[in-house]
């Protein structure tokens, strides 16, 4: 993969009279990307909600970028498994359309800074573990949710290539698993962490004999509280204009088996765990590299699993059940 201007921490940006847009900033991450904005100063902020701003559309990115000087893209057609197998079609188009309309306006209306939140879905497959940002075009992705992690790829290439020709400052980070207060609780559509606090969490109330979870449980993930994701992004925004992907994680890798014996722990469920090794596994290992965020901009996760999941099931049995 191409090394594109090896740039580290710069002159920090004050936020306090910038005009930001935060695309998805109604949303799981956006919301506490705004809280963490706001506490540095930020106060013209501009969250596009999708019943008025369709991001598929080129006239709509244009109206919406138009004036603005940093613009943050999160907003993303994105789930679990079961929608990955679903509608890999819908998911690639509505990625890709978002962010190559998104990019090409804001390049064109001079905005000065545009930060691009990717995913560890893009990685390959099969890829030395800790995965390197060095490592990203070295094998095609798992087959599962490969396609909406190519989409959001074509992005990185898109934001090095306007580097590369107009000087368009876009950088972009690679986000692995979040989970925490305010995520889809959903069994069939969410991401792993909260489709099984809800499960459990029934489970526990039916006080049912057994819990059963796809695959075999020795796939392997690293999951970030979204608390720590957004600071990340914050502060990537304030402090790199680099070319290079980051990679914004925790550096700690768990297998799934694990994650459910200390969610079983925290809820307090007692039945039996049982493995349906008729259903994927996805991508056999996942954790990332996080160096180059504390080199080029200082980040380090804080929050341990243990200590966001009690937070994320104290968020839900307040908010949801």
């Amino acid at each position: 993969m191409q090394t594109v201007a090896h740039v580290s921490i710069s002159t920090m940006l004050d936020l306090s009279h910038k005009k930001i847009v935060v695309t998805g900033g109604s949303g799981f991450l956006g919301s506490h990307v705004l809280a963490h904005l706001r506490k540095q100063g930020a106060t013209q902020i501009f969250v596009p909600r999708s019943k008025e701003y369709d991001l598929r559309e080129k006239e709509v990115c244009k109206k919406l970028v138009a004036g603005q000087d940093l613009l943050i893209h999160i907003a993303a057609h994105v789930g679990g498994i079961g929608l990955n197998k679903e509608h890999p079609g819908q998911l690639f188009y509505d990625n890709a359309s978002m962010g190559i309309h998104l990019l090409e306006e804001a390049r064109q209306a001079g905005v000065a800074k545009m930060l691009i939140v990717g995913t560890a879905c893009s990685y390959p497959k099969y890829c030395p573990v800790p995965f390197s940002e060095e490592n990203l075009w070295e094998g095609y992705p798992d087959e599962v949710t490969g396609v909406y992690g190519l989409a959001k790829k074509m992005l990185l290439v898109q934001a090095q290539a306007y580097r590369q020709e107009y000087g368009f400052n876009a950088i972009y980070l690679i986000l692995v698993n979040l989970f925490g207060p305010g995520d889809n609780f959903d069994a069939l559509h969410g991401h792993v962490i909260p489709s099984l606090i809800m499960r459990m969490i029934e489970a526990k109330e039916k006080r049912a004999r057994q819990f059963v979870v796809w695959g075999t449980g020795t796939a392997t993930r690293e999951f970030i509280y979204v608390d720590d994701a957004a600071a990340a992004i914050v502060a990537a925004a304030q402090n790199y204009d680099g070319g290079d992907p980051v990679n914004i994680g925790t550096g700690r890798e768990i297998s799934i088996k694990d994650m459910v014996h200390t969610l079983k722990k925290v809820i307090g469920y007692t039945g039996e765990i049982v493995w349906d090794v008729t259903k994927p596994d996805g991508q056999p290992r996942r954790v990332v590299d996080t160096s180059r965020a504390k080199q080029y901009f200082g980040f380090e996760a804080t929050t341990s699993l243990e200590e966001g999941l009690k937070k994320t099931i104290a968020w839900y049995l307040k908010n949801i059940k």
